[in-house]
């Protein structure tokens, strides 16, 4: 007997569709620096042509985690791939790095192709949003890895910024002041715990969202990750950023101290900005502290700028004329401990 590729559960031909599915969705992210499409070995980018002569190059990679299991769960698939885009990228602008181009992992155990070009589309999306090229990729169809119906994603992103424009966080000082850029919801990040604590109310996601008017559970959990780059970039134009902090995994208490210099810590006040209704669920559903939400999720927050207090107020209006919602939610002060953050008010402004 003669056996098939396709006989063991690997399709090339469906693969080979989806390449011809996807190229006009990664054209049409081409910017300057692009060259030649997707379909060969590797992909050229000419970053001189993008205006980085003498640039230092910054890469970042990063998942959506368990939130597909949400997308999967109701057939939603169009939102994702923003997601994916956004952890990456996003990690980039803290960087003062513009992204430049993009590349994308699928995996599946079955090739599914309007599922897996839906989740392109969505890729595609959030690069044009990034002004970040989608430039290239891989579509593994892995039969016994996965299971009818799973797949997972993983992004790769790569940016430049200026040598003199790195933003490292040196620049931080005590008296320097703390404004927040809001959140689109829990983003892509502490989804094990979100629907553990959905599992156990008994809501199903075709349910309405008990904190979202108009939209089923599963919709409103799935709003995807809101990218900060093009907002975070013109800031950096104005002068008086002294680091950015993007609120992912280990929520505000884990990833603000990644930009403090030894010697600081910063003080944020709950009561400054409004924790949303779905955190406020979550945190009531769940029983879950102040302190555990703080070090699991954004909070409503998800990135933080830390300014030069005499250019914090032009900088909120900037943030606020880019389509940001900004609030100075905290400073920096000096410690004689590691950096870390102390958050106060949140038992009484969360609870409340």
């Amino acid at each position: 007997m003669s056996r098939t590729y396709k006989a063991a559960g690997v399709d090339i031909d469906r693969g080979a569709a989806l390449v011809e599915a996807i190229k006009p969705l990664a054209r049409a992210t081409a910017r300057r620096g692009v060259i030649g499409g997707l379909g060969g070995f590797g992909a050229f980018f000419d970053a001189a042509a993008a205006g980085h002569r003498d640039s230092v190059l910054v890469a970042s990679t990063d998942g959506v985690g368990t939130k597909l299991k949400l997308a999967i769960a109701t057939g939603k698939h169009d939102t994702v791939g923003i997601d994916l885009v956004a952890m990456s990228v996003n990690d980039l602008v803290v960087q003062g790095a513009e992204p430049l181009f993009f590349l994308d992992y699928f995996a599946s155990g079955r090739l599914e192709l309007e599922v897996a070009r839906t989740v392109i589309q969505g890729i595609a999306a959030g690069c044009a949003e990034a002004n970040c090229a989608l430039i290239g990729g891989e579509t593994a169809e892995m039969p016994g890895m996965y299971a009818d119906g799973d797949y997972d994603l993983a992004g790769f992103a790569v940016g430049a910024v200026a040598r003199d424009k790195m933003l490292t966080g040196a620049d931080v000082a005590a008296g320097d002041v703390v404004l927040a850029l809001a959140s689109t919801g829990f983003h892509s990040n502490g989804f094990s715990l979100v629907r553990k604590v959905v599992a156990d109310s008994g809501l199903t996601l075709s349910a309405p969202a008990p904190f979202a008017s108009g939209a089923t559970l599963g919709e409103a959990l799935l709003t995807p990750t809101r990218i900060y780059v093009r907002s975070c970039l013109e800031a950096l134009k104005l002068g008086g950023v002294a680091a950015y902090a993007h609120i992912t995994g280990g929520g505000l208490t884990e990833n603000i101290p990644r930009v403090l210099p030894q010697g600081t810590a910063v003080v944020l006040d709950a009561a400054s900005w409004p924790l949303p209704t779905m955190f406020r669920w979550l945190m009531k559903e769940g029983g879950i502290s102040a302190d555990e939400m703080a070090r699991t999720f954004n909070c409503g927050i998800g990135m933080i700028a830390i300014v030069k207090r005499d250019a914090a107020e032009k900088l909120v209006e900037a943030f606020d004329a880019a389509g940001e919602t900004a609030w100075a939610v905290g400073h920096v002060v000096a410690s004689d401990s590691a950096p870390h953050v102390d958050i106060r008010n949140a038992q009484k402004s969360w609870h409340g």
